[in-house]
């Protein structure tokens, strides 16, 4: 009974692991709470320990707890008796807490072959559910744990059903023969089933077209708050952005034909009316529509060369803004949507819909005008620009005259910006904590608190400028973030929120950078910690970047540029090849020409004794080459490596006496049509001959397997019998 009971243990214990990794997807997912998880392992303990006992409840009372449960999961989020939050968040939150009391209930009673198929379904759903939770990678390790338990579970599920009906068909009394099943074979198998599994499902993820991106993932039914990018922007807004540590995109930039060097700033949206308190845009309303045109490419403005273009693929967090972060003056979009808008001040816009996470390419010309062009530029700003020189009527007039004492030494536009960009970067200090405030919160951040973050810094600058009569607005977007090496992605997250200037110079036609925040508060959080944990911390970001872009947010785009991307490859190799080929053709051209005696006698005899000496050299080469594979062939390790291998697959069928009777026949020695093998081996008088054909009955007739140490005995007594010297 010891094989059968062993053979329940394993079962039960696998399909109870079964239903654990089902939670565990759930619980990597964040899709269950910390009292949820106590109670669940509990419930998963107590029905371990209570299996088989008399203290499980029974089908009948499992079956009634069912049928209640489901009516008041439905009433209680009908009417909204339990959960808070939208309603996409309330449905997630209830099929999670129904599905894992469907389970305990099923854990806790009587278990038939119905029972522990609703439980393999129950954790099929909770895998289901947690992948529309999670981009964590640690979601897919728990995904492949789960298919390796299950695949296992149902060949048990399997075994075990077939033993049962056999029995009961044939009215077996004596025990089952589990024994006979090889259960060390069952991860082998269940791991090859799983290796083919992803052999023939990872070309058809990567193949089948895309409608939309991210639905692996929907933050938990939740947009990023990101509230420092609307259409207005109250001074300290972008402060409480920047103590949050949450994602907001990765971006990789291409680096072919670019310079990279210098700070970046992922633009968001610019804004060019101030009321001393509020930043706003003066044509809130007004959105400039583009379409699509060839290869998915949105045409926004036009470049000044192709050597300027920054190339950025953005993987964009689900965040309650419209907008898409780009670096300065972008000319193109490419990406998976069917319009977008582009505002009075630039920023480009899209059609929001649901909690996807999406991936999009950014083509940015980050050429900038010649510093002493700049310096020369005084012409007059045009009537449509005359807005971004307007302040607040009752503005504090100290901080004109600040401004009028910082520039008086410079005539030109640029000098006067950097004057002012220098006095705030070093006479100020840089805090997240709001400290300015009252009526005229500017002032007060200039003349008494001295101190306060990027909005702060960057509204003080595009205010003094305009009293001296240059046109400013400001920006607000996010520093570079993050670089992290090993995914080669800036990883920029919500405290990476920033605000600068742009002035705007009329006889370039262009709006440049100016960042007035003391460096303390520029690239905050730009470097990766050092050590272990920050080389740890590098690995699981970039398996994180990893999952996002090949899984989260593969859309048809990703595949287009995969392809592109084999196609690329596939034509360098082709490019390597075509050159190669020409290349030895023109020596053999160049040799034919001296053996023909074009560049005399003697270059004609060293052209035909090389040719002759190459020529030797392959042959020489080839025979060496096939004499080494025949040595390496007749090499014992082979013969052994595949008796391991095919062991029970060929030695079962008894090739190995097969081989004994070429090995005699060889020498000889050939069994008569009337000598059983018996007979035939006692004649020959080799004891290593009836070993062998001992061995050869035992698995022809009684139909046994045999074990690996018997498969080398074989072996060794086969070398024996060749290397022997046997007389007839």
């Amino acid at each position: 009974m010891n094989s059968k009971i062993n053979f329940e243990i394993l079962f039960k214990t696998l399909s109870y692991l079964v239903v654990f990794c089902g939670f565990l997807s759930l619980w990597v997912s964040k899709g269950v709470g910390l009292i949820s998880t106590v109670l669940f392992i509990t419930v998963l303990v107590s029905a371990w320990l209570l299996e088989d006992s008399k203290r499980q409840i029974s089908e009948r009372i499992g079956t009634v707890s069912i049928i209640i449960v489901i009516p008041l999961f439905y009433i209680s989020w009908k009417y909204k008796l339990i959960g808070a939050g939208t309603n996409e968040t309330v449905i997630v939150g209830m099929l999670g807490r129904m599905i894992l009391i469907l389970a305990s209930i099923k854990l806790l009673q009587k278990k038939t072959n119905k029972d522990w198929i609703f439980l393999y379904l129950i954790s099929f759903f909770e895998v289901l559910l947690a992948a529309g939770l999670s981009i964590s990678p640690f979601y897919l390790a728990s995904f492949v744990l789960y298919l390796l338990v299950t695949i296992c579970a149902i060949i048990l599920f399997e075994i075990r059903k077939t033993s049962r009906t056999i029995k009961e068909n044939s009215q077996i009394t004596d025990r089952t023969q589990y024994s006979q099943t090889r259960l060390w074979q069952l991860p082998v198998i269940s791991v090859w089933l799983l290796i083919l599994l992803v052999v023939f499902a990872l070309p058809m993820f990567f193949v089948l077209p895309r409608v939309s991106s991210g639905r692996l993932g929907n933050n938990s039914g939740k947009l990023l708050s990101m509230t420092g990018f609307s259409d207005s922007v109250r001074l300290g807004a972008i402060g409480s952005l920047k103590q949050s540590d949450e994602t907001v995109m990765r971006v990789r930039l291409d680096k072919s034909g670019e310079n990279n060097s210098g700070n970046l700033y992922w633009r968001g949206v610019a804004l060019d009316s101030f009321d001393d308190k509020v930043w706003s845009k003066s044509k809130p309303d007004y959105k400039e529509p583009y379409i699509k045109g060839e290869k998915d490419f949105f045409l926004i403005d036009y470049s000044s060369g192709k050597e300027n273009v920054t190339i950025q693929t953005v993987y964009l967090e689900p965040i309650d803004t419209p907008v898409l972060f780009t670096l300065a003056r972008p000319v193109a979009i490419q990406g998976n949507f069917q319009i977008l808008f582009k505002d009075s001040e630039g920023a480009i816009n899209f059609n929001r819909s649901g909690y996807d996470r999406m991936s999009y390419k950014a083509y940015s010309d980050r050429s900038l005008p010649d510093k002493n062009k700049l310096k020369a530029d005084n012409l007059a700003y045009p009537e449509e620009y005359k807005h971004y020189l307007q302040v607040p009527e009752d503005i504090d007039p100290r901080i004109a005259q600040l401004a009028t004492q910082i520039t008086e030494k410079y005539d030109d536009r640029y000098d006067k910006a950097k004057a002012i960009e220098k006095y705030l970067q070093t006479q100020f200090g840089y805090t997240l904590e709001l400290k300015a405030g009252g009526d005229q919160p500017l002032a007060d951040f200039l003349f008494n608190v001295r101190e306060g973050h990027c909005e702060y810094f960057a509204t003080a600058m595009a205010i003094m400028l305009r009293t001296q009569g240059i046109a400013t607005r400001i920006v607000n977007g996010f520093q570079q973030g993050e670089y992290n090496e090993t995914a080669d992605v800036y990883v920029v997250k919500q405290k990476n929120a920033h605000s600068w200037v742009e002035v705007y110079f009329p006889g370039e036609n262009d709006w440049v950078t100016f960042d007035p925040t003391p460096f303390a508060g520029q690239n905050d959080g730009a470097a990766t910690g050092g050590g272990v944990i920050g080389t740890l911390n590098n690995y699981l970001e970039a398996l994180e970047t990893f999952w996002v872009q090949y899984f989260v947010a593969f859309d048809n785009q990703e595949q287009r540029s995969l392809f592109r991307s084999a196609k690329s490859s596939f034509s360098d190799y082709q490019g390597k090849i075509s050159a190669w080929l020409t290349e030895t053709k023109t020596h053999l051209a160049d040799w034919w020409k001296e053996v023909r005696g074009d560049k005399g006698l003697q270059a004609s005899a060293v052209a035909v004794a090389y040719g002759i000496g190459y020529i030797l050299a392959a042959v020489l080469g080839i025979v060496f080459i096939v004499w080494l594979s025949r040595k390496i062939i007749k090499l014992a390790i082979w013969r052994n490596i595949f008796a391991w291998l095919k062991y029970k697959n060929e030695k079962t069928i008894v090739e190995f006496y097969e081989r004994m009777q070429k090995v005699l026949a060889s020498k000889g020695l050939v069994r008569q049509s009337h000598q059983t093998p018996l007979e035939f081996a006692f004649a020959l008088d080799i004891p290593e001959a009836v070993k062998i054909t001992e061995k050869y009955n035992r698995v022809r007739f009684g139909e046994k397997d045999l074990s690996r140490d018997e498969v080398q005995e074989i072996e060794s007594w086969l070398e024996k019998i060749k290397n022997g010297n046997i007389i007839e």
